[in-house]
Order: structure tokens, then sequence, then C-alpha cells
């Protein structure tokens, strides 16, 4: 029976979804829907939604139904996941088979949202649903021993939430959340581009210059590198205009989020079981999600806190890299999912 079973794990972020198929990542589109309000049809997915964000009309409306690392738009979200299954048919009756699947949700999940997203997975074509949360989720990618009797931390910032946890003998010993992450430092952005330069930016420039420039250090440089030009509308006139942003214009717009992401680190390092707190000392703290790659961040806490941080290897599918292999080894992991 296994030939007509297929199997696929998805990493279902705020910011963005990624498929692994045949061990390889098949899909890796941002969390976003486009709806037709007239008809209740979906229009777009992934990209090709995302190119409508900011330019549709009445009739259309774009939702990201994650929010703050939880499902905000159940509907949508069923959507978004069947859509998502669809986008990897390679042909006719590729997926008629059902489907063996590996889910990977925020920490921060309620029991309602489980089975949300249990109900669009199944409805999707999904025989066997198993879910694994984000933290032990990264663990497993990144290549750290979770079932190891020693302790591993591993923060995740992704796109709705910043999720840090201390790890050992197969289960998460303590986690702490924030919802601070990704989004929030876009949001950053915009606000201080506003308030500095006069000029009103969109989601999209701000994740933009986020990417181009986004720095956690005061004194940041790279040579050779250039300042980032942002174009847009004059506040008070509406004029455009033109601004060059540099590495120290983000460190200024991100540096409160980035503080509150320190202090929460400082009291969940608190909490730690003494024995615990040695090996991490010991093995350092592991950043993954798209959060980790802001230039300097793992210095800086680094320097703040007193342990070595390191970014992961391609940190932005580290979580989708350790769901899939949850799911080519679920009989190994299956005290650490959830059915």
């Amino acid at each position: 029976m296994s030939f007509f079973t297929k199997e696929l794990a998805m990493d279902l972020g705020t910011a963005n979804t990624l498929i692994i198929y045949n061990d390889k990542i098949v899909v890796d589109e941002p969390s976003i829907v486009a709806i037709d309000q007239r008809t209740g049809k979906v229009m777009a997915i992934g990209k090709d939604a995302r190119q409508m964000q900011g330019r549709t009309h009445e009739n259309i409306r774009t939702i990201r139904p994650l929010k703050d690392g939880v499902i905000a738009d159940y509907t949508a979200a069923e959507m978004m996941i069947r859509g998502m299954i669809k986008k990897i048919k390679t042909g006719a009756s590729l997926f008629n088979p059902s489907l063996k699947m590996v889910i990977c949700i925020p920490s921060g999940s309620t029991n309602v949202d489980i089975r949300t997203v249990r109900d669009s997975a199944e409805n999707s074509g999904g025989r066997e649903v198993f879910m694994i949360y984000e933290p032990m989720a990264a663990a497993i990618g990144i290549g750290l021993d979770v079932e190891a009797p020693e302790g591993q931390m591993v923060v995740d910032i992704g796109g709705g939430t910043t999720e840090a946890a201390v790890i050992s003998l197969g289960g998460i010993v303590c986690s702490d959340t924030l919802k601070i992450a990704g989004d929030v430092l876009s949001d950053d952005i915009k606000n201080y581009m506003r308030a500095q330069y006069n000029i009103k930016v969109g989601d999209r420039t701000a994740e933009e210059i986020k990417i181009s420039v986004g720095c956690a250090l005061e004194n940041y440089s790279e040579p050779e590198a250039e300042p980032y030009v942002v174009h847009g509308p004059d506040v008070s006139t509406s004029m455009p205009i033109s601004v060059e942003i540099s590495y120290r214009d983000t460190f200024e717009a991100l540096d409160k989020s980035i503080n509150k992401i320190e202090t929460m680190l400082h009291q969940l390092l608190e909490r730690i079981p003494p024995e615990l707190y040695s090996d991490i000392v010991k093995n350092g703290i592991y950043l993954a999600g798209g959060g980790a790659m802001i230039r300097g961040l793992d210095q800086r806490l680094s320097e703040k806190l007193k342990i070595k941080f390191q970014v992961a290897e391609d940190p932005l599918r580290a979580v989708a890299r350790g769901t899939g292999k949850a799911l080519k080894n679920t009989e190994k992991f299956m005290n650490l999912l959830i059915r």
C-alpha cells in the first residue's frame, strides 16, 4: 500500500511556506493568498498573490492567514494550504493517492489552530497527518541530537514570532515566545522612514530594505557596500523623493525591538536548570529563521548574553529541513510529533 501513499513535509510559516517532497524543497512561497471577494474563490497563492499586494481594487483581497505566529484566518489558511499542495503536482495523478504529511506549526498554536491545520491537510488528501513545533524542527534541521541527555538551545526568528527553546532528551524543557520578529522589524523600518526622512514606504519596500541593509550593530560596515536607495512619496507633499538608507539607519530602526528579543532570551536563560545551562554555555546557541540573517545579530547577542550565538547553515530552511527529517523518520521521532 506504500506505493499509493505519497509523503510530504510542510513548514507553515507566518511569512513563507515551504514544502519538501522526495527530499527536495519543491515549494518555497510567501504565505499569502488573493481572494475574489465577489465569488470567494482563490485568485492567486504565494508569489503571485504577493505581486498583487498593495495593488488590488475593492473586489480583490490579499490575505496573510497567519499572524503573530498563529492562524488568524481559518478559511484563508485552508485555501492556502490546499493551493500550496496543488503547486507540487507534476502529473494528473501524482497526488491522487493519499498523503502522509508532517506539518511544522508555531509553538504558540492552540488546540483550535492544530485542529484547523489538521482538517485542512485532511481535506487536501492527508491520510496520516502529523505536526511538529517549530523550535524542535529547527533543532533537527540544524543537525542537533535532540534526544541526547544534553541541553541544546535554538532561537527561531520567523515572520510572526521569535521562539526560543531549550531541548534535551527529546523534549522541550523550557521555552518562550515573543511576538516580535520579521513583521515587526519591517514595521519598525516603515515607522523610522516616516519619522526620519518623511517618506512613506509599504510592506514590500520595508522588507527589501531589511534584507538589503538590515543591521543589528551600531558600527557595522561591509567593504564596498552601497547604500540602498528608496523611492517613495513625501508624507507632507506627496511629491516623489529618493532617500539613501545605510546600515546605521536600520540599526537605529531595529534597535528597540532587538533589545526586547535580548530581554526575552535573558529571562529564559534564568529559568534553565544549572546542568543544562552549562551544556548551553559549552555548545552555544543556534539562530534560525529569516531574522537570523540580520547582519551582526549573532555578534550582538553573543556580546550581550556572554554565550556564543551562531547562525545555522541556511537558516531560512532549517525548520523545513527538520520537518523533512521528521517525515522520513516518523517512528524515531514519534514522541516529538503531534497527531
